[in-house]
């Protein structure tokens, strides 16, 4: 069985950039970086089916009703959420998923899947930085700048709930950390199968 690593943190933090490039060092075969739905606008430079599948707010309300999804949330006035599907199969086929969601698609995740889930917090050194990676994307108005700010506060405030904090400050430190993460994801989530392995360890045959 696979795992599941949980990405949380501000945007702009560079949570998703480090997962993608830890799943090129992990190898594609082993892992899978799950791709939201959203019914925000594509950025500059998005693309449909590799940053986002980008929906129309019926298409996702339908896709609600229907229980395609794992976890959804309205952040900023869109919707975001997380298809079901790709990811159990992928942690049947031994994988590690990579999640990028906000901290409440973090709770409705883990209930469902206590025994999978890593979770990491990503967020950068100090609000100066984020502040001047959400300038440099040069989407953000002063308003939705704001919002961002104020919502990356709110999120902080759950890093302990979190079982690790990455500050993304180098990033290919924090490529090596969460890769190390990464790993160590499966081990723990072998842990699921104590009872039986405990039952198998003790009906081997002594010589």
């Amino acid at each position: 069985m696979g795992s599941l690593v949980i990405l949380s943190g501000p945007s702009g933090s560079g949570k998703t950039s480090i997962a993608r490039e830890v799943c090129k060092r992990i190898g594609e075969d082993k892992t899978m970086f799950s791709i939201s739905s959203t019914t925000r606008l594509p950025r500059k430079g998005e693309k449909d089916g590799i940053d986002y599948y980008f929906l129309t707010k019926e298409e996702f309300l339908e896709d609600i009703e229907k229980g395609y999804f794992l976890e959804w949330a309205e952040v900023h006035g869109n919707y975001y959420g997380t298809s079901i599907k790709p990811i159990e199969s992928a942690i049947k086929e031994g994988k590690i998923v990579f999640l990028d969601i906000d901290v409440q698609g973090f709770e409705s995740v883990r209930k469902i899947y206590p025994n999978f889930i890593t979770s990491v917090f990503v967020t950068t050194k100090n609000k100066q930085i984020l502040i001047d990676r959400l300038k440099n994307r040069g989407t953000e108005t002063e308003e939705t700048l704001r919002i961002r700010l104020i919502n990356a506060l709110n999120e902080m405030k759950k890093i302990d709930e979190y079982d690790f904090l990455l500050i993304n400050d180098i990033f290919e430190d924090s490529v090596e950390k969460l890769e190390a993460i990464a790993k160590v994801s499966l081990i723990k989530a072998d842990k699921q199968n104590l009872e039986q392995f405990i039952k198998e360890w003790n009906e081997t045959k002594s010589n």
